[in-house]
């Protein structure tokens, strides 16, 4: 079983009289890509403050591979790597000399340079000047830097922020092998909901500073409910049968209504419709996804900053 590298218990945050973060706890392991959702103004980048001690928590307990990041602080962020707001590097200086500084400052042995350039896919623009990189490639070297300690815990604040939609790929995949190939665990915010289901093993919900929801993404693919658009003639009557006949509370739109349902069940229903003379006109089914889990556990996901 794999070991829990970042465990966070009964974490609280106040500023003045506002309560941002009111007792989360979550536990993440090795290898795993755990995915950390909200609206704006919800927590995740206070949380993120907070495990790399940017600002204190009012109370809670956070341990990185085992050390409370408050009492052993050093000890504790030796295990970490973060990529909080853009990653600082020299802009007239190569890839590989930013590399070389930064190995030098931690005490790194220089092999491991080509080790992570490779991981970050690289290594051929390696000694092109830095001002020279694309958004995506800087992206990229700022994760080779934070992966020259071999953290064992990986904090990724909206990393694909401003990419486009091939550097998002990129960067997603890079995620995936860092995180299998040396069994790194990486915390990650974002608002790109499909972007998350596609690379987290894990996510956590946080809304009004509570996690209202975690999820495994296996579950939620392999979920055995589907959502149905029934496009009906008489959107009321039908409404009536599904709810006196199955206690389905359906979503009602102008000319079609929306049901969450056994996926063995809905044969039965149409057929029950059909039977009481209720013409129906399409039935579609729609994709069980992260963003329906997102939006009903934030009841919408709307929140101020």
């Amino acid at each position: 079983m794999a070991n829990t590298v970042l465990e966070i218990k009964d974490l609280k945050k106040s500023f003045g009289k506002r309560k941002v973060i009111d007792g989360i706890s979550l536990e993440v392991k090795e290898g795993e890509i755990y995915g950390f959702l909200g609206p704006n103004g919800s927590g995740k980048t206070t949380t993120i403050k907070m495990i790399l001690r940017l600002i204190d928590a009012d109370s809670g307990e956070i341990k990185v591979n085992g050390y409370d990041t408050k009492k052993q602080f050093e000890k504790a962020m030796e295990y970490i790597g973060a990529i909080v707001e853009n990653p600082d590097m020299y802009r007239y200086m190569t890839g590989r000399d930013n590399l070389k500084l930064h190995a030098r400052i931690r005490n790194v042995d220089s092999k491991r340079i080509d080790e992570v350039l490779e991981l970050v896919e690289l290594k051929e623009r390696a000694d092109e000047k830095v001002g020279k990189y694309s958004l995506g490639m800087k992206q990229r070297l700022g994760l080779a830097l934070t992966l020259l300690h071999k953290p064992k815990v990986l904090i990724l604040d909206e990393p694909t922020n401003g990419l486009d939609p091939a550097g998002i790929k990129k960067l997603r995949d890079i995620l995936k092998e860092i995180s299998h190939k040396e069994g790194v665990a990486v915390f990650v915010s974002s608002h790109i909901l499909s972007e998350m289901q596609l690379m987290c093993d894990k996510v956590a919900v946080i809304d009004n500073g509570k996690i209202v929801k975690t999820e495994e993404i296996a579950k939620v693919e392999e979920e055995k409910t589907e959502i149905v658009e029934l496009r009906v003639k008489e959107v009321e009557k039908a409404v009536q049968i599904l709810k006196e006949k199955y206690e389905i509370e359906p979503k009602v739109e102008k000319n079609h209504i929306e049901i969450t349902i056994l996926t063995e069940q809905l044969p039965k229903v149409v057929k029950e419709l059909a039977i009481n003379d209720v013409e129906i006109k399409a039935v579609i089914p729609k994709e069980h996804t992260l963003e329906d889990i997102f939006f009903d556990a934030t009841k919408g996901g709307k929140k101020d900053e």
